[in-house]
């Protein structure tokens, strides 16, 4: 949805967050989920903390603008992934129409009642092989053992 000279924006652009904002907090409050929940979304996404995501509502700054304005975009929304309106949100192109896709994306994430924790996603992080060990709880000797190998195995 790149515009161009022959085409105009997608309308969202200059819509008001404020007035879709109200949609975001029925939907999950419907699903028994809280304003205070779709806000902690809108921060983690954004980079707003509450007063400047109050302030930007206030303001009825459009979703351009307020994709623009955002003080430290999440790097972890990347870990996004899915369809949203029929429209697979890693193949969009125009980077805000990525962004709005991102927010209706993890706004219907909590409604269908996925944990907050797993809704905010974070890089996976590497585990060291003692992690995994005691993950798994295995280490080599246990493994070898298990499989009657000898230290000579692995050599």
């Amino acid at each position: 949805m790149t515009a161009s000279p022959n085409r105009p924006k997608h309308r969202i652009f200059t819509t008001s967050v404020a007035k879709v904002y109200p949609y975001y907090i029925a939907k999950a409050e419907k699903k028994g989920r809280t304003k205070s929940e779709v806000d902690a979304i809108i921060r983690w996404l954004t980079g707003y903390n509450q007063r400047q995501l109050e302030g930007q509502l206030k303001k009825q700054k459009d979703f351009e603008t307020f994709f623009q304005e955002a003080p430290k975009p999440n790097p972890s929304r990347s870990l996004i992934k899915g369809v949203i309106c029929g429209v697979r949100i890693e193949e969009i192109q125009e980077p805000t129409m990525r962004e709005i896709r991102y927010l209706d994306k993890l706004v219907d994430e909590l409604a269908k009642g996925r944990p907050l924790d797993k809704i905010l996603r974070s890089e996976p992080t590497r585990q060291s092989s003692h992690e995994c060990q005691m993950h798994h709880g295995l280490n080599l000797k246990t493994a070898a053992a298990r499989w009657q190998l000898d230290d000579s195995t692995f050599a």
